[in-house]
């Protein structure tokens, strides 16, 4: 049985699974889902399109499934797609995408700190956490496992990889590959992200491996379709290897054999 503040307004046509808190002055709008057990804090608003998954918790002034600070929107219908197990703290805007049937993604077991923003068209993997005061611009991906600091603005069409940390303050403006850390402004690469890794139980070889084949990325002054190449012939097959080659050839090789070139996409 869900408990719903008498001060909340839920619309007749949303959707409500078991177990489901709505505090007070909640705005629950139409064509919204709410999965089992997801706690919704007081003066929240969840409007139309929102597809909230089990056992989130969104806390006190957010606003999900917001329309799309997007020119090109002139009101077809879409969606914000949330996981299970998230947290979404205080005063966070996910945006819902601005294409018709469209959807702008949050997946499972995600933190999303105070003030942040996400916008149409974005996505965020599983296990991620974005930091207070963060800005996702639209049609950005965020890998699974990545941490985005406090204060990091990702512009528009960014892709993140997996397991990245993106440290406080930085603009990212192009392509992040998967297992790095990235700092400074403009920003640059500031090595493997080794500590998470081995949270996530990598071996001490895999994050070797990693490292051999950003020293060829970053560290050898060649092209990268050269560095490509010599990871080919450097580095043992492995599901990590073939991750950061995939992420070059899905970006066409533009990431650039210095640390502040790889921005230039």
């Amino acid at each position: 049985m869900s408990n719903i503040s008498n001060l909340a307004f839920v619309h007749p046509e949303a959707r409500l699974g078991q177990n489901v808190t709505i505090g007070a002055f909640v705005y629950i709008d139409r064509n919204v889902e709410i999965g089992d057990g997801t706690v919704i804090h007081s003066h929240c608003s969840v409007l139309s399109g929102a597809r909230i998954g089990k056992n989130n918790v969104i806390y006190e002034g957010s606003i999900i499934a917001a329309t799309p600070q997007d020119f090109r929107w002139k009101g077809q219908e879409s969606y914000v797609v949330i996981g299970d197990n998230n947290k979404i703290r205080e005063y966070v805007i996910i945006n819902r995408s601005s294409r018709e049937g469209g959807e702008t993604r949050i997946g499972n077991n995600s933190f999303i700190m105070a003030q942040s923003h996400i916008a149409h068209d974005s996505s965020v993997g599983d296990w991620c956490v974005v930091g207070n005061g963060v800005k996702i611009a639209g049609d950005c991906r965020v890998g699974d496992y990545t941490i985005l600091s406090s204060g990091v603005i990702v512009h528009e069409g960014c892709h993140i990889g997996e397991w990245c940390l993106i440290k406080g303050g930085c603009r990212v403006n192009g392509h992040v590959p998967p297992f790095v850390i990235m700092a400074h402004n403009p920003i640059s690469y500031f090595g493997v992200n080794a500590f998470i890794l081995r949270k996530g139980h990598k071996s001490e070889e895999v994050i070797d491996d990693i490292a051999k084949c950003y020293r060829h990325i970053y560290q050898s002054n060649t092209a990268v379709h050269n560095a490509n190449r010599r990871i080919h012939e450097d580095v043992q097959p492995s599901e990590e290897r073939d991750k950061i080659i995939s992420f070059l050839v899905e970006h066409d090789f533009r990431l650039a054999a210095t640390p502040l070139d790889i921005f230039e996409d």
